[in-house]
């Protein structure tokens, strides 16, 4: 079973090393890795050209953006299963793409899969936060819940059915993307309870008060266009006693 890993990038000379090597160390053999740069400035290509594995398709072009670069990879994606890897981030293991194949290899009905991640600090020692997920139930969105989407899997031929990221959202084409899939296609899906991957802190959605509010912002109107009933108070509190689980769990993970 062949898995398509989309990694978009930007300026990320600094990390984007760590990411290639995590994905050219999986012990599944049939991988075809897409890099998507948006033209980077700095030494990134030079990253990529010295990190090059055999498995592994550059692009750099301009783009509109990070999710207009993530639809690119799943325009030229090729593979059975589709998933995304962040340029600064890394996975947990050499076994993580193994598991994702046996699971969709054991259920022909299955169209996506997904499992939990790590937030760590820049320097990828300390973890910050356990996000630990669940099996997906409808309506869960609305209650502040998402499943980490350097986790999610989808067998590309669900990609005619659902479409790629909705470009008007600009920090939650993510979210909208996931509830899309899970709530309003109700596609067959499976929770693989263990860590996939290892997160940098940073991204661009959650570093500052005001990309928070608009991707709350963003998010909120995602439910509008998905038909998913909400509340927003109950959204936001449980969305923050959620990430405050989140804090209180990484203090007892181990590795």
């Amino acid at each position: 079973m062949k898995i398509s890993i989309i990694t978009v990038c930007y300026n990320s000379v600094s990390t984007i090393a760590d990411t290639l090597r995590s994905v050219s160390s999986q012990s599944h053999v049939d991988i075809e890795h897409l890099v998507i740069d948006g033209l980077s400035t700095d030494q990134t290509i030079s990253q990529v050209e010295a990190n090059r594995h055999k498995n592994l398709f550059l692009t750099s072009e301009a783009d509109d953006g990070i999710y207009d670069a993530m639809n690119k990879g799943l325009s030229r994606a090729t593979g059975d299963i589709i998933g995304f890897l962040n340029a600064d981030d890394v996975f947990a293991d050499n076994d993580v793409l193994v598991r994702v194949a046996k699971a969709f290899e054991r259920d022909s009905q299955l169209e996506i899969c997904f499992g939990d991640l790590v937030y760590v600090s820049s320097d990828n020692r300390k973890i910050v936060r356990y996000c630990k997920s669940k099996p997906f139930k409808y309506g869960s969105f609305a209650f502040g819940w998402a499943p980490a989407h350097p986790t999610f899997y989808i067998r590309r031929s669900a990609l005619k059915q659902m479409g790629n990221f909705d470009l008007n959202y600009r920090l939650a084409a993510d979210a909208d993307f996931m509830m899309r899939y899970l709530e309003t296609g109700k596609l067959r899906s499976l929770y693989l309870p263990y860590v996939q991957v290892r997160m940098r802190v940073g991204g661009v959605s959650n570093n500052s008060l005001l990309n928070i509010f608009r991707q709350n912002c963003e998010i909120i109107h995602a439910f509008k266009k998905n038909n998913i009933k909400y509340s927003i108070l109950k959204f936001l509190v449980l969305k923050f006693v959620n990430r405050v689980l989140q804090r209180m769990a990484a203090v007892n993970y181990k590795a």
